[in-house]
């Protein structure tokens, strides 16, 4: 039995899109800081994989596998599908609490990413 998944988002999580977004294979900013690291770190615990709105495009999984190579960042896969995780790593993310209260409602509609 294999490590358990851990799914990170592309932009935002590991590329830090500051500029937005530029196209499907333009991905001008650095990495987020300290991202590196902490890939290495969780490959010892989890299979991590890029799941990206980009792999459903032509060219999107190739933009994203030349960038990761360019900055010498290595994940296990890079996918166009979803697949069972223990954890999603996304800066579009709202976790869950299990209840839809006017206070999460609220939440939603005020969401903003952190490079906003």
């Amino acid at each position: 039995m294999g490590l358990p998944t851990l799914i990170l988002d592309f932009d935002g999580v590991i590329h830090s899109y500051t500029s937005g977004w530029q196209g499907i294979d333009v991905t001008p900013d650095p990495p987020v800081e300290g991202v590196k690291s902490a890939i290495n770190e969780l490959k010892k615990h989890f299979r991590v994989v890029v799941y990206s709105s980009r792999c459903h495009q032509e060219g999107g999984i190739e933009a994203i596998r030349k960038y990761l190579l360019k900055h010498d960042i290595w994940v296990d896969a890079i996918v166009d599908k979803k697949v069972p995780v223990v954890a999603m790593v996304d800066d579009r993310g709202i976790t869950f609490t299990g209840e839809w209260s006017e206070e999460f409602v609220e939440q939603i509609k005020h969401f903003k990413a952190w490079y906003e």
